[in-house]
Protein backbone atom coordinates (compact mmCIF):
# COMPACT_ATOMS: atom_id res chain seq x y z
CA UNK A 1 0.00 0.00 0.00
CA UNK A 2 1.48 3.49 -1.32
CA UNK A 3 0.82 6.28 2.17
CA UNK A 4 1.64 10.03 1.68
CA UNK A 5 3.72 12.25 3.79
CA UNK A 6 3.56 16.43 3.71
CA UNK A 7 6.13 16.53 1.37
CA UNK A 8 4.01 14.67 -1.14
CA UNK A 9 2.42 18.03 -2.10
CA UNK A 10 0.97 19.29 -5.18
CA UNK A 11 3.29 21.64 -6.67
CA UNK A 12 2.05 24.02 -9.86
CA UNK A 13 4.31 23.15 -12.77
CA UNK A 14 5.34 25.26 -16.50
CA UNK A 15 6.77 24.02 -19.34
CA UNK A 16 10.38 26.36 -19.94
CA UNK A 17 12.86 24.50 -22.08
CA UNK A 18 16.09 26.55 -21.58
CA UNK A 19 17.75 27.94 -24.83
CA UNK A 20 21.13 26.02 -24.41
CA UNK A 21 19.14 22.75 -24.45
CA UNK A 22 16.99 24.01 -28.08
CA UNK A 23 20.44 25.38 -28.80
CA UNK A 24 22.62 21.76 -27.90
CA UNK A 25 19.63 20.22 -30.20
CA UNK A 26 20.52 22.42 -32.98
CA UNK A 27 24.40 21.74 -33.12
CA UNK A 28 23.79 18.18 -32.80
CA UNK A 29 21.71 17.83 -35.61
CA UNK A 30 23.53 19.63 -37.62
CA UNK A 31 26.75 17.90 -36.91
CA UNK A 32 24.92 14.48 -37.47
CA UNK A 33 26.88 11.63 -38.52
CA UNK A 34 25.00 9.80 -41.18
CA UNK A 35 25.42 5.49 -41.86
CA UNK A 36 25.61 4.06 -45.16
CA UNK A 37 22.52 2.28 -46.96
CA UNK A 38 21.98 -0.10 -49.23
CA UNK A 39 20.02 1.10 -51.99
CA UNK A 40 16.10 -0.11 -52.70
CA UNK A 41 15.64 -1.26 -49.58
CA UNK A 42 12.54 1.31 -48.51
CA UNK A 43 11.52 0.64 -45.24
CA UNK A 44 12.47 -3.29 -44.72
CA UNK A 45 15.66 -2.52 -43.10
CA UNK A 46 14.10 0.48 -40.63
CA UNK A 47 13.91 4.25 -41.31
CA UNK A 48 15.39 4.98 -44.97
CA UNK A 49 18.14 7.28 -44.86
CA UNK A 50 16.55 9.76 -47.30
CA UNK A 51 13.54 10.46 -45.52
CA UNK A 52 14.85 11.07 -42.07
CA UNK A 53 17.65 13.20 -43.41
CA UNK A 54 14.27 14.86 -44.50
CA UNK A 55 12.82 14.92 -41.42
CA UNK A 56 15.48 16.03 -39.30
CA UNK A 57 16.60 18.90 -41.89
CA UNK A 58 12.47 20.35 -41.33
CA UNK A 59 13.04 19.38 -37.42
CA UNK A 60 16.34 21.71 -37.60
CA UNK A 61 14.34 24.56 -39.56
CA UNK A 62 10.54 24.93 -39.28
CA UNK A 63 9.11 22.87 -36.54
CA UNK A 64 8.70 25.25 -33.57
CA UNK A 65 9.34 23.93 -30.13
CA UNK A 66 8.31 27.31 -28.44
CA UNK A 67 4.71 27.18 -30.39
CA UNK A 68 4.65 23.30 -29.14
CA UNK A 69 5.36 24.44 -25.67
CA UNK A 70 3.00 26.93 -25.38
CA UNK A 71 0.16 24.82 -26.29
CA UNK A 72 1.06 22.06 -24.02
CA UNK A 73 0.93 25.29 -21.20
CA UNK A 74 -2.55 25.85 -21.93
CA UNK A 75 -3.22 23.18 -19.63
CA UNK A 76 -2.93 23.32 -15.78
CA UNK A 77 0.08 21.43 -15.21
CA UNK A 78 1.39 20.07 -11.72
CA UNK A 79 3.94 17.89 -9.99
CA UNK A 80 3.84 15.74 -7.15
CA UNK A 81 5.53 12.76 -5.57
CA UNK A 82 4.01 9.26 -5.38
CA UNK A 83 5.71 6.32 -3.95
CA UNK A 84 9.15 7.97 -4.76
CA UNK A 85 8.58 8.86 -8.05
CA UNK A 86 8.38 12.33 -9.20
CA UNK A 87 5.02 12.10 -11.48
CA UNK A 88 4.27 15.52 -13.61
CA UNK A 89 0.83 15.58 -14.79
CA UNK A 90 -1.71 18.05 -16.69
CA UNK A 91 -4.96 18.24 -14.84
CA UNK A 92 -7.95 19.73 -17.14
CA UNK A 93 -11.35 20.48 -14.77
CA UNK A 94 -14.16 20.75 -17.05
CA UNK A 95 -16.99 23.74 -16.63
CA UNK A 96 -19.57 21.37 -16.28
CA UNK A 97 -19.47 20.46 -12.55
CA UNK A 98 -20.91 16.69 -12.19
CA UNK A 99 -18.33 15.75 -14.82
CA UNK A 100 -17.03 12.50 -14.50
CA UNK A 101 -13.06 12.35 -13.30
CA UNK A 102 -11.32 10.47 -16.06
CA UNK A 103 -7.79 9.46 -15.85
CA UNK A 104 -5.92 8.90 -19.35
CA UNK A 105 -2.62 7.14 -19.78
CA UNK A 106 -0.47 7.13 -22.59
CA UNK A 107 2.44 4.34 -23.56
CA UNK A 108 5.63 4.01 -25.21
CA UNK A 109 6.92 5.64 -27.39
CA UNK A 110 3.93 8.41 -26.48
CA UNK A 111 3.43 10.93 -24.16
CA UNK A 112 0.47 13.76 -23.02
CA UNK A 113 0.59 15.24 -26.40
CA UNK A 114 -0.89 11.92 -27.57
CA UNK A 115 -3.81 13.59 -25.69
CA UNK A 116 -4.40 17.24 -27.80
CA UNK A 117 -6.85 16.65 -29.66
CA UNK A 118 -9.26 14.95 -27.53
CA UNK A 119 -8.86 16.97 -24.08
CA UNK A 120 -11.08 19.49 -25.33
CA UNK A 121 -14.04 17.72 -26.57
CA UNK A 122 -14.15 15.28 -23.25
CA UNK A 123 -13.99 18.10 -21.02
CA UNK A 124 -15.85 20.73 -22.85
CA UNK A 125 -18.75 19.00 -25.32
CA UNK A 126 -21.02 21.84 -25.04
CA UNK A 127 -18.31 23.76 -26.94
CA UNK A 128 -17.24 21.00 -29.24
CA UNK A 129 -21.17 20.17 -30.23
CA UNK A 130 -22.02 17.46 -27.63
CA UNK A 131 -23.77 16.71 -24.54
CA UNK A 132 -22.67 18.33 -21.21
CA UNK A 133 -23.51 15.48 -19.60
CA UNK A 134 -20.84 13.78 -20.85
CA UNK A 135 -17.93 15.83 -19.80
CA UNK A 136 -15.18 14.91 -17.71
CA UNK A 137 -12.78 16.05 -15.62
CA UNK A 138 -9.11 14.83 -17.31
CA UNK A 139 -6.01 13.95 -15.30
CA UNK A 140 -3.05 13.07 -17.85
CA UNK A 141 -0.16 11.80 -15.80
CA UNK A 142 3.39 11.02 -17.11
CA UNK A 143 4.25 7.52 -16.46
CA UNK A 144 7.17 7.36 -13.96
CA UNK A 145 10.47 7.21 -16.07
CA UNK A 146 9.05 8.88 -19.46
CA UNK A 147 9.51 12.51 -19.93
CA UNK A 148 8.55 14.89 -17.43
CA UNK A 149 7.77 12.36 -14.96
CA UNK A 150 11.49 11.01 -15.38
CA UNK A 151 13.63 9.35 -14.73
CA UNK A 152 12.97 6.54 -11.90
CA UNK A 153 15.15 6.45 -9.18
CA UNK A 154 14.81 2.67 -8.28
CA UNK A 155 13.33 -0.73 -9.28
CA UNK A 156 9.94 -2.17 -9.48
CA UNK A 157 7.68 0.59 -12.16
CA UNK A 158 5.58 -1.60 -13.50
CA UNK A 159 1.88 -1.58 -14.36
CA UNK A 160 0.71 -2.12 -11.70
CA UNK A 161 2.94 0.10 -9.18
CA UNK A 162 2.05 2.69 -11.45
CA UNK A 163 -1.79 1.57 -11.01
CA UNK A 164 -1.73 2.18 -7.03
CA UNK A 165 0.01 5.71 -8.03
CA UNK A 166 -2.46 7.08 -9.98
CA UNK A 167 -4.99 5.44 -7.36
CA UNK A 168 -3.29 7.61 -4.82
CA UNK A 169 -3.02 10.61 -7.29
CA UNK A 170 -6.43 10.53 -7.93
CA UNK A 171 -7.37 10.37 -4.37
CA UNK A 172 -4.90 13.81 -3.98
CA UNK A 173 -6.83 15.43 -6.22
CA UNK A 174 -10.02 14.76 -4.91
CA UNK A 175 -11.41 12.19 -6.81
CA UNK A 176 -12.94 8.80 -4.82
CA UNK A 177 -14.63 7.53 -7.98
CA UNK A 178 -13.02 8.11 -11.56
CA UNK A 179 -12.77 6.40 -14.87
CA UNK A 180 -9.41 5.36 -16.40
CA UNK A 181 -8.54 5.35 -20.18
CA UNK A 182 -5.68 4.08 -22.28
CA UNK A 183 -3.20 2.30 -24.70
CA UNK A 184 -0.44 0.55 -25.00
CA UNK A 185 0.96 0.66 -21.72
CA UNK A 186 -1.64 3.45 -20.64
CA UNK A 187 -4.17 0.21 -21.37
CA UNK A 188 -2.01 -1.56 -19.14
CA UNK A 189 -2.04 0.25 -15.90
CA UNK A 190 -5.54 1.12 -16.50
CA UNK A 191 -6.43 -1.86 -16.75
CA UNK A 192 -4.85 -2.76 -13.79
CA UNK A 193 -6.60 0.02 -11.78
CA UNK A 194 -10.36 -1.67 -12.47
CA UNK A 195 -8.58 -4.94 -11.53
CA UNK A 196 -7.01 -4.12 -8.35
CA UNK A 197 -8.93 -0.80 -6.90
CA UNK A 198 -13.01 -2.10 -8.51
CA UNK A 199 -14.39 0.28 -5.37
CA UNK A 200 -13.07 3.07 -6.75
CA UNK A 201 -12.78 2.43 -10.97
CA UNK A 202 -16.07 3.26 -12.57
CA UNK A 203 -15.42 1.55 -15.57
CA UNK A 204 -12.30 1.04 -17.82
CA UNK A 205 -12.00 1.86 -21.44
CA UNK A 206 -9.16 0.68 -23.84
CA UNK A 207 -8.06 0.64 -27.02
CA UNK A 208 -5.29 -2.19 -26.47
CA UNK A 209 -5.97 -5.36 -23.93
CA UNK A 210 -2.56 -6.84 -23.68
CA UNK A 211 -3.20 -10.53 -24.03
CA UNK A 212 -6.01 -10.61 -26.01
CA UNK A 213 -4.55 -11.04 -29.14
CA UNK A 214 -4.21 -14.99 -30.44
CA UNK A 215 -0.36 -16.14 -29.36
CA UNK A 216 -0.05 -19.21 -30.48
CA UNK A 217 -0.56 -21.59 -33.55
CA UNK A 218 -4.80 -22.08 -32.78
CA UNK A 219 -5.62 -25.48 -32.77
CA UNK A 220 -8.49 -26.73 -34.78
CA UNK A 221 -10.18 -27.64 -31.44
CA UNK A 222 -10.20 -24.02 -30.68
CA UNK A 223 -11.45 -23.05 -34.14
CA UNK A 224 -14.20 -25.50 -34.22
CA UNK A 225 -15.75 -23.73 -31.86
CA UNK A 226 -15.74 -20.28 -32.98
CA UNK A 227 -18.23 -18.80 -35.32
CA UNK A 228 -17.09 -18.25 -38.90
CA UNK A 229 -16.39 -14.73 -38.69
CA UNK A 230 -14.51 -15.04 -35.35
CA UNK A 231 -12.61 -18.05 -36.47
CA UNK A 232 -11.11 -15.66 -39.42
CA UNK A 233 -10.45 -13.01 -36.95
CA UNK A 234 -8.60 -15.39 -34.93
CA UNK A 235 -6.38 -16.44 -37.51
CA UNK A 236 -5.96 -12.85 -38.40
CA UNK A 237 -4.88 -12.35 -35.06
CA UNK A 238 -2.18 -14.82 -34.83
CA UNK A 239 -0.96 -14.01 -38.40
CA UNK A 240 -0.62 -10.65 -37.33
CA UNK A 241 0.90 -11.63 -33.84
CA UNK A 242 3.41 -13.52 -35.61
CA UNK A 243 4.59 -11.05 -38.09
CA UNK A 244 4.98 -8.76 -35.14
CA UNK A 245 6.78 -11.33 -33.31
CA UNK A 246 9.10 -11.92 -36.26
CA UNK A 247 9.65 -8.52 -37.30
CA UNK A 248 8.66 -6.05 -35.03
CA UNK A 249 9.42 -7.47 -31.67
CA UNK A 250 13.24 -6.44 -31.41
CA UNK A 251 12.60 -3.09 -29.76
CA UNK A 252 10.53 -4.42 -26.82
CA UNK A 253 13.16 -6.99 -26.10
CA UNK A 254 16.10 -4.38 -26.27
CA UNK A 255 14.34 -2.38 -24.00
CA UNK A 256 13.25 -5.62 -21.88
CA UNK A 257 17.32 -6.72 -21.54
CA UNK A 258 18.97 -4.09 -21.65
CA UNK A 259 17.85 -0.86 -21.61
CA UNK A 260 20.97 0.98 -20.36
CA UNK A 261 23.64 0.00 -23.30
CA UNK A 262 20.58 1.74 -25.59
CA UNK A 263 20.31 4.60 -23.39
CA UNK A 264 23.59 5.72 -24.36
CA UNK A 265 22.76 5.59 -27.79
CA UNK A 266 19.40 7.69 -27.87
CA UNK A 267 20.42 9.84 -24.51
CA UNK A 268 23.27 11.44 -27.09
CA UNK A 269 21.91 11.32 -30.73
CA UNK A 270 18.69 13.28 -31.15
CA UNK A 271 18.82 11.71 -34.65
CA UNK A 272 18.74 8.42 -32.90
CA UNK A 273 15.93 9.14 -30.61
CA UNK A 274 13.78 10.29 -33.88
CA UNK A 275 14.68 7.05 -35.83
CA UNK A 276 13.97 4.83 -32.57
CA UNK A 277 10.36 6.57 -32.42
CA UNK A 278 9.28 7.74 -35.90
CA UNK A 279 9.41 4.12 -36.79
CA UNK A 280 6.55 2.80 -34.56
CA UNK A 281 4.62 6.02 -35.61
CA UNK A 282 5.09 4.09 -39.32
CA UNK A 283 4.38 0.65 -38.10
CA UNK A 284 1.54 1.07 -35.63
CA UNK A 285 -0.28 3.91 -37.38
CA UNK A 286 -2.65 3.31 -40.16
CA UNK A 287 -0.83 4.91 -42.86
CA UNK A 288 0.04 3.52 -46.56
CA UNK A 289 4.15 4.94 -46.42
CA UNK A 290 4.49 7.64 -43.90
CA UNK A 291 4.00 8.28 -40.78
CA UNK A 292 2.58 11.48 -41.38
CA UNK A 293 -0.31 10.18 -43.26
CA UNK A 294 -1.88 8.88 -39.93
CA UNK A 295 0.07 11.71 -37.10
CA UNK A 296 0.79 15.49 -37.77
CA UNK A 297 4.30 15.80 -38.26
CA UNK A 298 5.01 18.35 -35.68
CA UNK A 299 3.01 16.32 -32.75
CA UNK A 300 4.81 13.59 -33.50
CA UNK A 301 8.44 15.79 -32.96
CA UNK A 302 6.75 17.27 -30.16
CA UNK A 303 6.81 13.97 -28.72
CA UNK A 304 10.24 13.22 -29.39
CA UNK A 305 10.92 16.57 -27.69
CA UNK A 306 9.75 15.14 -24.66
CA UNK A 307 11.98 12.33 -24.58
CA UNK A 308 14.66 14.18 -25.66
CA UNK A 309 14.58 17.04 -23.76
CA UNK A 310 14.49 14.94 -20.85
CA UNK A 311 16.64 12.40 -21.62
CA UNK A 312 14.66 9.73 -20.56
CA UNK A 313 15.31 7.46 -23.53
CA UNK A 314 16.51 4.27 -21.00
CA UNK A 315 14.12 5.64 -18.47
CA UNK A 316 11.21 5.14 -20.12
CA UNK A 317 12.66 1.92 -21.58
CA UNK A 318 12.47 0.42 -17.57
CA UNK A 319 9.15 -0.76 -17.62
CA UNK A 320 10.08 -3.52 -19.89
CA UNK A 321 12.63 -4.77 -17.95
CA UNK A 322 10.38 -4.58 -15.05
CA UNK A 323 7.75 -6.78 -17.03
CA UNK A 324 10.37 -9.19 -17.70
CA UNK A 325 11.78 -9.39 -14.95
CA UNK A 326 8.64 -9.14 -11.96
CA UNK A 327 8.99 -9.08 -8.25
CA UNK A 328 6.45 -8.92 -5.53
CA UNK A 329 2.98 -7.86 -6.85
CA UNK A 330 3.53 -8.04 -10.33
CA UNK A 331 5.26 -11.36 -9.94
CA UNK A 332 1.44 -13.13 -8.73
CA UNK A 333 -1.22 -14.34 -10.94
CA UNK A 334 -3.02 -11.92 -12.11
CA UNK A 335 -6.65 -12.58 -11.29
CA UNK A 336 -9.78 -11.32 -13.58
CA UNK A 337 -10.78 -7.91 -13.53
CA UNK A 338 -14.09 -7.40 -12.59
CA UNK A 339 -14.35 -3.17 -13.68
CA UNK A 340 -17.17 -2.84 -16.14
CA UNK A 341 -14.23 -2.79 -19.32
CA UNK A 342 -14.91 -0.96 -22.86
CA UNK A 343 -12.71 -2.03 -26.44
CA UNK A 344 -12.61 0.10 -28.73
CA UNK A 345 -10.63 -1.86 -31.93
CA UNK A 346 -9.03 0.29 -34.57
CA UNK A 347 -7.93 -2.22 -37.82
CA UNK A 348 -4.36 -1.03 -37.71
CA UNK A 349 -3.57 -2.18 -34.40
CA UNK A 350 -0.54 -4.28 -34.61
CA UNK A 351 -1.70 -6.60 -31.25
CA UNK A 352 -5.37 -7.40 -32.77
CA UNK A 353 -7.87 -8.68 -29.86
CA UNK A 354 -10.14 -11.14 -29.81
CA UNK A 355 -13.65 -10.73 -27.62
CA UNK A 356 -13.40 -14.49 -26.78
CA UNK A 357 -10.30 -13.89 -24.97
CA UNK A 358 -10.94 -10.75 -23.38
CA UNK A 359 -13.67 -11.93 -21.86
CA UNK A 360 -11.52 -14.45 -19.54
CA UNK A 361 -9.47 -11.84 -18.06
CA UNK A 362 -11.81 -8.61 -18.35
CA UNK A 363 -15.58 -7.77 -17.56
CA UNK A 364 -16.27 -6.72 -21.07
CA UNK A 365 -19.68 -4.24 -21.38
CA UNK A 366 -18.78 -2.54 -24.56
CA UNK A 367 -16.84 -3.53 -27.99
CA UNK A 368 -16.45 -1.49 -30.77
CA UNK A 369 -14.53 -2.06 -34.29
CA UNK A 370 -13.63 1.05 -36.52
CA UNK A 371 -12.99 0.56 -40.32
CA UNK A 372 -9.87 3.14 -39.77
CA UNK A 373 -7.20 3.75 -37.38
CA UNK A 374 -4.26 2.76 -35.28
CA UNK A 375 -2.38 2.33 -32.46
CA UNK A 376 -2.29 5.64 -31.96
CA UNK A 377 -5.92 6.07 -31.58
CA UNK A 378 -5.79 9.64 -29.97
CA UNK A 379 -3.79 11.38 -32.61
CA UNK A 380 -4.72 9.32 -35.50
CA UNK A 381 -8.85 9.34 -35.39
CA UNK A 382 -9.72 11.70 -32.08
CA UNK A 383 -13.19 12.14 -33.04
CA UNK A 384 -14.07 8.11 -32.99
CA UNK A 385 -12.40 8.14 -29.63
CA UNK A 386 -14.14 10.75 -27.80
CA UNK A 387 -17.16 9.74 -29.19
CA UNK A 388 -16.40 5.54 -27.88
CA UNK A 389 -15.35 7.11 -24.66
CA UNK A 390 -18.11 9.40 -24.15
CA UNK A 391 -20.94 6.38 -25.17
CA UNK A 392 -18.77 3.79 -22.68
CA UNK A 393 -19.38 6.24 -19.62
CA UNK A 394 -22.97 7.02 -20.59
CA UNK A 395 -23.88 3.42 -20.67
CA UNK A 396 -22.80 3.13 -17.42
CA UNK A 397 -24.47 6.37 -15.76
CA UNK A 398 -27.75 5.15 -17.58
CA UNK A 399 -27.42 1.53 -15.78
CA UNK A 400 -26.92 3.63 -12.10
Amino acid sequence: MITSSPADGIRPFRIAVPQSDLDDLYDRLDRTRWPDELPGTGWDRGVPREYLRELVRYWRHEYDWRAAEARLNEWPQFTTTVDGAHVHFAHIRSPEPDATPLVITHGWPGSIVEFLDVVGPLTDPAAHGGDPADAFHVVLPGIPGFGLSGPTTDRGWEAGRVADAWAVLMRRLGYERFGAQGGDWGAAISRELGRTHPDRVIGVHLNLLPGAQQTETPTDEELAALSPGERERTLTSWRRWSAWQREGAAYAMLHATRPQTLAYALADSPVGQLAWIVEKFREWTDSAELPEEAVDRDRMLTDVMLYWLTGTAGSSSRIYYERAHPSGRVAAPAEPSTAPTALAVFPAEPQLPLRHRAERTENIVRWTEFDRGGHFAAMEEPGLLVDDVRAFFRELRAKG
